[in-house]
């Protein structure tokens, strides 16, 4: 983005400097969306193998050919079955979702993992209330706890749990667990006075502000100029 003629030079340093490492941010950005998307795709297709092959029809049995002579045929023992299918794999193990004690600001992490373990793991989940229930397991403390419990509760109450499917688990989930405004968070702090670098280094101050300016819907170079700091 060309800037105008008589831009100070410190503010168009800045700014290149800035882009620089925002170009930089995407590239990676994109490589570890590459690399997940392999590792999901060849993870998926080794279940679906998995699951062809513990559940796929017995193959059919050899008949012996009719016999061309008037003494028997030698009647030739059964192959054996392989291991491989007498023997039920065991799939990668996947990692279970983190504890959650109802905190906003990792409220979408949490929920992104399970959503990851329930994509690969589908066979283990049968209905959406053991989904949900799975889910709740890991509401060890903090609001989380105490809104499992009320749940719970509410079916004391009345014989019914009350979330009845995993879309609407998902969007109370949301309505309870995810920041009420990211924008106007990101906005608040990049319009405080308290917001500066401090102690960090410049790749982790850099990767917090351009979340930041992200939320804030900020584009306007000058700004990210005068907020970078």
């Amino acid at each position: 983005m060309s800037l105008p003629a008589d831009t100070p030079p410190a503010i168009a340093d800045t700014l290149g400097y800035l882009q620089h490492h925002l170009q930089e941010l995407t590239e990676r950005q994109n490589a570890l969306e590459h690399v997940i998307n392999n590792t999901l795709v060849g993870l998926t297709v080794q279940i679906q193998q998995l699951t062809q092959l513990m559940t796929g029809p017995a193959p059919a049995p050899t008949v012996a050919p009719p016999p061309v002579t008037t003494s028997p045929p030698p009647v030739n023992p059964p192959s054996p079955v392989p291991s491989t299918l007498t023997k039920q794999r065991t799939r990668p193990k996947l990692p279970s979702p983190p504890d959650f004690s109802g905190e906003q600001t990792s409220g979408r992490a949490f929920f992104n993992s399970c959503t990851l373990y329930l994509r690969l793991a589908p066979e283990q989940f049968s209905c959406d209330e053991e989904k949900i229930f799975w889910t709740l397991a890991f509401f060890k403390d903090g609001r989380a706890a105490r809104w499992s419990e009320n749940l719970f509760c509410q079916e004391a109450d009345t014989g019914i749990f009350p979330i009845q499917s995993w879309a609407d688990f998902k969007q109370q989930f949301q309505s309870q667990f995810f920041p009420v405004n990211a924008e106007v968070d990101a906005v608040n702090a990049l319009e405080g006075s308290t917001y500066y670098q401090g102690n960090r280094t410049v790749d982790n101050y850099l990767d917090s502000f351009l979340t930041l300016v992200f939320n804030a819907r900020y584009t306007d170079p000058r700004t990210l100029v005068v907020k970078f700091r």
